[in-house]
């Protein structure tokens, strides 16, 4: 199963990403993620259900310095592409 999430908010500049993979790292999920020009961070996820359910839970908060206002969810087609979860280069 794969998801993109747009988490927007105070979500750039709040150890958001690096916390993200340790999160989804920890849960088994692969993908990838990265902070958008509009301020927001983008995620690209694969794994189960209640993996993806999980990290879906902890987007809605982050860590302790971020504020989030919403998370936006699409669900996403085709063939895993990614082998481990980490940062997006810039």
């Amino acid at each position: 199963m794969r998801k993109r999430f747009v988490v927007r908010g105070m979500v750039q500049g709040v150890n958001f990403r690096n916390s993200a993979e340790e999160v989804a790292r920890r849960l088994g999920v692969s993908g990838r993620i990265w902070n958008r020009a509009d301020g927001a961070v983008e995620c690209v996820a694969e794994g189960d259900a209640a993996a993806l359910a999980a990290l879906r839970e902890w987007l809605g908060h982050g860590p302790r310095m971020a504020l989030v206002e919403r998370v936006d969810e699409t669900a996403m087609t085709g063939a895993p592409a990614y082998l481990d979860f980490a940062i997006a280069p810039e």
